[in-house]
């Protein structure tokens, strides 16, 4: 039985429903284990002059208390660049709200409270930087500035009929992970630590845990079970809390665990980068582009972190689906007074994406044309228009179109099997599957007869770049290990975060040994098994571990292979000699296809290869082949393939209130050959409800001082069941010719999040039927308040009467009273 493209349930599934899954705060606290906290600045930017720390010393419970004098190592540390302290030294400067100041070990979280309370901070406040408005008047960045160009962008100008310009303010989002930032360190013999973290990245923790504590790699091992969720939260902030816990632990020789509160998680670690882009844009009369300007600012916070990787896909994905024949992108990195923004799935791409989309919607505005036909003009073609602005043909060496099985109705046939860039079909089979052109004509026959509601429609593609952007993270490790009794327990580089990554390698392991899946197992991820991995990230993971499990399995198989094929299957009398390539696994057994008849139980296979001391472990490594990109000149192939999706949606606004609902979705996905199409669509549509979330009710609110005031589920919409489209339909694109990843398939992580972009185009649509010069300015999130003051907001110079005449029309229709608070807005 083959198990790659079964509906096969996560792994961890029925443990996660019955409450059995353990997660890092499941584990009972071991003997004297001490409970850690941190002592934080209260100021967004200030000098520490001074820390008195006695009192809370003194209090019951309290076992230690460090400052950055008590670090042995390194107190700067950075995934990329080293310029974040992890704690603020005396006469050093506290450059955001929440950087620890002192950590503290206790007995119970009572004792921590009152050592934080009892802590006498004096600090000089100094003037802090928030928005990238005020980065840019203050001229506050990290790094230099990057480039992208292609063509002539002056001629491009001059053939152009029509010039745009703008500027598209995007927002941050929360990663809201149900399981906040958490390690336990424990500490061993001969300065050994072993970290047990919620992580993303098992290897970096144990680097940044050496480093700061002054010991070799290989006296740090780090352990990461599960997580309970990480979207790109927890690739690189997971190190602060091990690094603070492993500080504890070295100097109490105690175990310690450090696991922030919700609050505190939103309140002091970073999100999704807040994007301003400005674009200047010539297009012809019929909407195709003949020249792009685009400048992006990302608000980086305090710190690099990964902002530059960010900025840079984020460059890269400006095309997202279309030619752009003469273009200019400049990106900058703004440095802000708040915590180091960091990975979030998409990693720069939605920000980039929703950066071309904006600008093709309003083409389509202010040009009079439908949206979908501005699209497709502008979309890469098959034979010519289809090399990006950085040198990459799109379909180049893998993505084309073929017939699926019709026995699989979870699939879309195709017309052709000819297209090696599967965008165009896309957009024909969206077009016809969501029924657009009726829909279209409806919609805009309700706007103009509704007074009470307005509709949108809006569709939009995805082509994401499947590899890191970083040459060196593409690769992977495998350990796997063969027992006597014919289980097989498998390790690699891959952390599990719900997306079911250990689900598809045990998938994997199992085809290529042809057992059973129940076989297989994968371990906790831990370095003292996987050195020097990647983080699971960039929709990675399966491509690089899967490939690095199943190079392990070939190797072990050749050598099992060899030896039964003499030891076992060799019979002079009847003519067969050893014969090692006509040695088959499957369904359980080892046989020779010259004597099928002949099957021998994979067990008994492997005691027999073990009987003839034959090796039954394997490491296996995969590096991507074929991603080369030249940041100098911004040129190359920085991706293995590309993901293509589309969606379109529909949504329902309320005039007086700005609420807004999502009625339909309709979504196709190309995920080449999936590998567990169940797990798969559920990624598809996790995604795009995150996605969709970011667009329009995710808003990260800030006060005066830096202060996040949306730091709780009471504060912070996330979506909700409520919000799920009534009408939901995701379908797979049958796409059998990705022949660079593992069997086919292709990644399926990040991607679908951008479709979410749909949802926030579509109120761009549904609000330029009312309101065509005030939706050009729309925010990213369209939160109903966005949406409200769209519709109400009067233009500088005009008077608010017309929309008084409005309300009191829709009063005499409906015939009721105009409540007081509609008419305010509607006077504002």
């Amino acid at each position: 039985m083959r198990h790659i493209g079964k509906d096969i349930a996560h792994e961890s599934a029925a443990g996660h429903v019955s409450g059995e899954s353990m997660f890092l705060d499941d584990l009972p606290p071991l003997a004297g284990e001490l409970l850690a906290g941190i002592v934080h600045s209260p100021l967004a930017h200030g000098k520490l002059l001074g820390l008195n720390l006695d009192e809370a010393r003194n209090i019951p419970g309290v076992v230690a208390i460090l400052t950055a004098a008590d670090i042995k190592g390194h107190n700067r540390f950075g995934p990329v660049f080293k310029d974040e302290d992890l704690i603020v030294e005396i006469d050093g400067e506290a450059v955001f709200l929440g950087q620890p100041l002192a950590i503290v070990a206790a007995t119970s979280y009572e004792a921590l409270d009152a050592a934080r309370k009892a802590a006498v901070v004096e600090m000089e406040e100094l003037p802090a930087i928030f928005t990238i408005d005020q980065a840019i008047e203050a001229q506050s960045y990290i790094g230099n500035p990057r480039h992208m160009a292609r063509g002539e962008i002056a001629e491009g100008f001059k053939q152009a009929e029509r010039l745009l310009q703008g500027v598209l303010e995007i927002g941050g989002q929360e990663h809201f992970y149900l399981e906040s930032q958490i390690s336990i360190v424990v500490p061993g013999e001969g300065g050994t630590m072993t970290v047990h973290s919620s992580t993303q990245h098992p290897t970096e923790v144990q680097a940044m845990v050496a480093e700061v504590l002054g010991v070799p790699f290989n006296h740090v091992t780090c352990i990461c079970k599960r997580m309970g969720g990480g979207f790109g939260g927890k690739e690189t902030q997971a190190a602060q809390p091990a690094m603070m816990a492993a500080l504890l632990a070295a100097h109490t020789k105690r175990p310690v665990r450090f696991a922030y509160t919700k609050d505190d998680d939103m309140r002091f670690t970073g999100k999704r980068h807040p994007f301003k882009i400005g674009y200047r844009a010539g297009v012809k009369s019929d909407g195709t582009l003949t020249a792009l300007e685009l400048e992006l600012f990302s608000n980086g916070g305090c710190s690099a972190d990964l902002s530059f990787a960010v900025l840079e896909r984020a460059m890269l994905h400006s095309d997202n689906a279309y030619f752009l024949p003469n273009v200019k992108i400049t990106g900058r990195v703004c440095r802000t007074n708040l915590p180091s923004n960091t990975a979030f799935r998409g990693f720069g791409g939605p920000q980039g994406v929703v950066g071309i989309e904006n600008i093709l919607q309003q083409v389509a505005i202010e040009l009079g044309l439908d949206a979908y036909d501005v699209r497709v003009r502008n979309c890469y073609g098959v034979h010519d228009r289809n090399v990006t602005h950085y040198g990459q043909r799109v379909g180049g060496r893998d993505e084309g179109v073929g017939r699926r099985d019709e026995s699989d109705s979870s699939l879309i046939p195709h017309p052709s099997s000819l297209s090696s860039n599967p965008l165009p079909d896309l957009f024909d089979l969206i077009h016809r599957e969501s029924n657009y052109r009726a829909r279209r004509r409806e919609i805009d026959a309700f706007n103009q007869s509704s007074r009470t509601h307005l509709r949108g429609l809006a569709i939009s593609p995805v082509k994401f770049g499947i590899s890191f952007t970083r040459r060196t993270l593409n690769q992977a490790n495998a350990l796997v290990n063969i027992y006597l009794d014919g289980s097989v327990m498998v390790s690699t580089g891959a952390t599990e975060m719900g997306q079911g990554v250990h689900t598809r390698i045990r998938q994997i392991v199992a085809d290529e040994l042809g057992i059973g899946f129940d076989k297989v197992i994968v371990s906790a991820t831990n370095t003292d098994k996987n050195n020097n991995t990647s983080p699971t990230a960039a929709s990675s993971g399966t491509d690089l571990n899967g490939a690095a499990a199943a190079d392990a399995c070939k190797r072990l198989r050749a050598r099992m292979t060899d030896c039964l094929s003499w030891a076992v299957f060799t019979d002079a009398s009847c003519g067969l000699a050893p014969a090692p390539e006509s040695i088959r696994f499957g369904d359980g057994y080892v046989w020779d296809e010259r004597v099928p008849q002949n099957r021998l139980p994979f067990a008994k296979a492997v005691m027999i290869a073990y009987e003839h001391r034959v090796s039954l472990g394997e490491r296996g490594f995969y590096a991507t082949p074929g991603v080369d990109f030249n940041r100098d000149t911004g040129k190359g192939n920085p991706f293995l393939y590309f993901t293509n999706g589309i969606a379109c949606s529909e949504v329902l606004i309320d005039r007086f209130t700005g609420e807004m609902k999502v009625p339909r979705v309709d979504l196709i996905m190309d995920v080449g050959v999936p590998l567990n199409p169940g797990i798969d669509r559920g990624q598809i549509i996790g995604g795009f409800i995150q996605g969709m979330g970011w667009v329009t009710t995710e808003e990260l609110c800030y006060g005066p001082k830096g202060q996040l005031l949306s730091y709780s589920p009471t504060t912070y919409k996330i979506p909700n069941i409520s919000d799920v489209p009534a009408e939901f339909n995701v379908r797979f694109l049958d796409n059998p010719h990705n022949a660079v990843s593992i069997y086919r398939s292709k990644a399926v992580g990040e991607p679908p999040l951008l479709l979410g972009i749909s949802v926030w185009l579509a109120v761009k649509d549904a609000l330029s039927s009312a309101e065509p010069e005030r939706c050009c300015n729309l925010k990213l999130p369209a939160t109903g308040e966005q949406i409200l003051s769209v519709l109400t907001r009067a233009l500088p110079g005009e008077a608010p009467d017309d929309h008084i005449r409005l309300a009191k029309a829709i009063e005499s229709h409906l015939n009721a009273p105009l409540s007081p608070s509609i008419e305010s807005h509607f006077n504002r």
